[in-house]
């Protein structure tokens, strides 16, 4: 079975993923890693449209790969290749999430192993750790 996302839906679920499983790829020895200019520009952006409103540091993720840049999961014990994603991976690699975990991220029923199941096919194309 395919499940096709709207690049919206896409996005809102990596969010998601980002807010709820940022945390567990540390548990790997992997951190994200992005340019500090980009991080600066994309949130001076976001304040920018919304100037009264909270930021959190996932909206600034996504502006950045939104406005064209990249992040990077950087595997800090050197087993593997740095994972670079623009938005295009976004919108291509979340629908291939396994699909226990792509319909509970759709259906709200997602928790933080969902969350990292999402992070990992979007970086890595699979699901290497956990």
């Amino acid at each position: 079975m395919i499940i096709q996302l709207t690049p919206q839906e896409s996005e809102q679920c990596f969010h998601n993923a980002l807010c709820n499983g940022l945390d567990w790829i540390s548990n790997y020895g992997l951190t994200l890693e992005y340019e500090d200019k980009d991080y600066q520009t994309a949130k001076a952006t976001l304040q920018a449209q919304s100037p009264t409103l909270e930021i959190c540091y996932e909206d600034v993720l996504m502006e950045i790969l939104k406005s064209g840049g990249t992040l990077t999961l950087v595997d800090e014990e050197g087993g593997e290749d740095d994972a670079q994603i623009k938005i295009s991976e976004v919108h291509e690699r979340v629908s291939k999430t396994p699909m226990v975990h792509l319909m509970n991220m759709i259906t709200e029923n997602d928790d933080a192993e969902t969350a990292d199941v999402i992070l990992q096919t979007v970086f890595l194309g699979e699901v290497i750790y956990g």
